[in-house]
Order: structure tokens, then sequence, then C-alpha cells
């Protein structure tokens, strides 16, 4: 016992949760935290498409021997790309982001835009926005006129 009655993994499973997930048959724990390195892992393997690549990728968000078992279940690439998506999601903080906002995140034309948090209504937008909720200040010619041509006499 440390001090503060707790030890490291009660203090974790309080702070971080202990969730899990029915996916393809196999309960799994939801990432509450991206292993150290991870990103550094996903972009060097990111073109890989060796299974050892991708089973040490679904080890570290999802445990050991869970791509067998995923493969065993019928999983296709996109689903795994699906799935590693929301876990890394969820490893990230983001943990209302769904299953299918992973796939619209896989299939859209920009997806590092729709990985980002998006915000839910119309006062989550306006408080992201940049903007006082001012008006803005009317701008004047000599802001934006042109400088005249220097005479050439």
């Amino acid at each position: 016992m440390t001090a503060g009655g707790s030890s490291w993994d009660e203090f974790k499973r309080e702070a971080f949760g202990n969730r899990t997930e029915d996916i393809e048959g196999v309960i799994v724990r939801v990432p509450s935290d991206l292993p150290f390195g991870f990103g550094d892992r996903l972009a060097d393997l990111s073109a890989s498409s060796d299974r050892a690549d991708v089973e040490d990728l679904v080890d570290a968000l999802f445990g050991p021997e869970v791509l067998d078992q995923w493969i065993e279940a019928g999983i296709g690439s996109m689903g795994l790309m699906t799935i590693l998506t929301w876990g890394m999601a969820q490893g990230s903080g983001q943990t209302d982001f769904t299953f299918q906002e992973a796939y619209a995140a896989l299939t859209s034309d920009d997806p590092g835009k729709a990985l980002a948090p998006q915000p839910r209504n119309r006062a989550e937008r306006r408080a992201r926005s940049n903007g006082t909720g001012g008006r803005s200040r009317r701008t004047t010619p000599a802001s934006t006129g042109s400088t005249p041509a220097a005479s050439r006499d």
C-alpha cells in the first residue's frame, strides 16, 4: 500500500476507468491511455501490411492474442482499421468517439479533420470559435487602399 491508501493499480482503475467492449465476440479493455511511443510506432508502421506489425499495434491497444481472435471471427481490414481508429481516439481521451465516427474518419477526404473532436451542438461551436461575438470594426480606406505610385519627375 502506498501513502494515501491506494496502490498504483487502484489509482489507475479509478482515474482512467476499467471499461470493456465486446468487439467481434471478444471482450476487450477500452483503451484509457495510449501506450508510450504508440504514435511513433503507428507512423512507422502505417504503410506496412505485415501481420506482425499489425499485431504489435493491436496488442498495445487491446492486449495480446486479440488480433488472432478477431481474425478467427472474420474481421476484415476496414473493420480492423475502424477498431484501431476508435481505440486510438478512446486512448486519447475522446471517450464519446463512436465506431461510426471512426469509420467516417477513415473514409473521409480529410481524415485528420474528421478525427478532431467535433462540437456536438451550436453552443459548443460558438464556444470554440475565436471570435468574441462582437461586431467587427469598420475597415478604413487608409488600411485597405493602395499607396499612390511615386512620381518619376
